[in-house]
């Protein structure tokens, strides 16, 4: 058997103010399905939904999305502006640069780009 990716899952609190805050990063219209189920389908993405649970996150995710942005550095203040925190500063290697950082609900994720050949 195979299978293919249907969605990515959030873990949250409250889905309609991640709904919306996700939904701002990547395109698409939020939309909230129950009080406890929302999600966004962006644009040339699969499908993003937030799921309500009562436990808090308590530890460093174990999965994160990493973000093409192209202009790190602009797309992580623009991701500032709708509520993310920045966790450190932007990290260049051999391969590019990115950087870290969280959600509302403190989910990591990073905007990359890979350096000019």
């Amino acid at each position: 058997m195979r299978a293919r990716i249907d969605e990515i899952v959030f873990d949250c609190h409250d889905p309609a103010r991640l709904v919306r805050f996700w939904a701002a990063l990547l395109g698409g219209d939020p939309v909230d399905r129950e009080d406890d189920w929302s999600y966004v389908d962006p644009p040339e993405c699969m499908r993003v939904a937030f799921q309500r649970v009562p436990e808090g996150k308590a530890a460093k995710n174990r999965l994160h999305l990493d973000l093409d942005a192209g202009d790190v550095v602009a797309a992580a203040a623009g991701a500032v502006r709708l509520g993310a925190t920045r966790v450190g500063g932007v990290v260049t290697d051999e391969h590019g640069r990115f950087q870290v950082l969280q959600d509302p609900e403190g989910n990591e994720f990073c905007f990359v780009a890979a350096l000019d050949g």
